[in-house]
């Protein structure tokens, strides 16, 4: 009965080694294959003052997230490169299209502008944010991949509480949840119908790039650390050898 008493020992020290063994190699495995999220911030030319604090209650909430901040600016009022929100929505969708982010933040005065500049493009599906409640039913409900915010008009005292708030209750939870969790069938339905209308409703990116005014293009292109974000991050030779071709400029190296 010892004998066997041991063997049993032995047995099961074996088998928690070899659970500790693969637990350890999942742990391993899963922070290797981890998706870091890539979130770009661009403002325009009449809110571009608010740009650092945009950024820094934004990257608060990123970093304990995991994800990746890209600034793109505007960084100042007196930038060389100034954006307007229809520039914001060319730069946002040509981001986006390119696999450069997987979501983007950006605004204007009221929002407004800015959200109907970025729908304006395909494979763009862009919300109008408010308030925290407003964030947390755009991810559940709606699942889009840019918010504009109003960052003048109800912008006062408290301004910075208000956006970490935001920001914290859209990337609370997976995408797509649903809100209330009953109604996420269909509202996760309709997602996917949204998504094929506007495949049909808008043409392809490299298309619109090629023919949409080419200074107001140029112009959306042109901030100080554009190049040096966008051809590192880039997933889309197309559109990165067209960007390149307007802008006149030699890729940075890649590591």
């Amino acid at each position: 009965d010892l004998r066997m008493s041991r063997g049993l020992g032995d047995v099961y020290k074996r088998q928690v080694q070899r659970y500790r063994h693969v637990k350890n190699y999942a742990q391993k495995l899963c922070a290797e294959m981890r998706i870091i999220m890539k979130i770009a911030l661009i403002n325009e030319n009449s809110q571009a003052a608010k740009n650092a604090m945009v950024y820094e209650n934004l990257k608060k909430v990123a970093d304990a997230k995991g994800y990746e901040v890209v600034n793109y600016g505007m960084y100042s009022a007196d930038d060389a490169a100034q954006l307007t929100y229809v520039q914001c929505g060319i730069l946002a969708a040509i981001l986006l299209n390119s696999g450069a982010a997987d979501f983007v933040v950006t605004g204007c005065g009221t929002g407004e502008g800015a959200m109907l500049a970025l729908n304006s493009f395909p494979g763009v599906l862009c919300g109008h944010i408010v308030d925290p409640s407003d964030a947390f039913m755009f991810s559940q409900i709606n699942a889009g991949n840019a918010v504009a915010l109003p960052f003048a008009k109800g912008f006062g005292w408290g301004a910075e509480l208000n956006l970490t708030y935001i920001f914290e209750k859209l990337f609370e939870q997976e995408p797509g949840g649903g809100y209330p969790k009953e109604r996420v069938v269909p509202e996760q339905r309709n997602k996917k119908i949204l998504d094929e209308v506007k495949k049909v409703t808008h043409t392809d990116m490299l298309y619109i790039l090629k023919n949409i005014d080419k200074e107001l293009l140029k112009g959306a292109v042109s901030g100080e650390h554009f190049a040096e974000y966008f051809f590192k991050d880039c997933k889309n030779a197309e559109i990165a050898e067209y960007i390149l071709s307007l802008i006149h400029i030699s890729e940075p190296t890649r590591h």
